[in-house]
């Protein structure tokens, strides 16, 4: 992700997160630290026919990786677009050394749960009241990549679209 890619960007966290939606001023802050020999983040775009259809992104700190978001396009929900997202974030965690991946999801979102699943993350825990406005728990959950040997499944394909970094 460029910071040219933030406006398409922030038109689907719009449309996905209409309560809980970043901020532009987030999104420059996450790239801040997407760059050069110091960085500490890891953002993509997925791109299809031109337009961006779903975007992921990492925080590294030590041996500890958090993933910090993942979306995709409505369009393009079913077609393993998620899952090559969740891909390119876990081998940014193996590149930055981290032997843990973390993340918070919905504890309604019942599809972002079963991709974490699939790939081997395991719920160890519930932050009440995470996601604001509505108070909606999250559910934590966690990877560890040294019992994986820093992989995970395979990357699932959908023809036509490109991943960004």
């Amino acid at each position: 992700m460029r910071w040219w890619d933030i406006d398409p960007v922030l038109q689907l966290e719009k449309d996905l997160f209409p309560e809980d939606a970043w901020s532009r001023g987030m999104f420059w802050s996450e790239l801040a630290h997407a760059r050069g020999a110091g960085a500490t983040r890891r953002y993509v775009v997925a791109v299809a026919d031109g337009r961006i259809v779903g975007y992921a992104g990492l925080a590294a700190a030590g041996d500890l990786a958090d993933i910090q978001t993942i979306a995709v396009a409505r369009d393009h929900w079913g077609t393993g677009l998620g899952g090559r997202l969740l891909t390119e974030l876990l081998r940014a965690a193996t590149a930055f050394d981290c032997a843990e991946v973390m993340l918070e999801c919905r504890i309604d979102n019942v599809r972002a749960r079963k991709l974490y699943e699939r790939y081997g993350f395991e719920a160890i825990g519930f932050r009440r009241g995470y996601y604001q406005p509505g108070n909606v728990d999250a559910l934590v959950m966690r990877l560890n990549t040294d019992s994986t040997g820093g992989s995970a499944a395979g990357p699932a394909s959908e023809q036509g679209t490109e991943i960004h970094g």
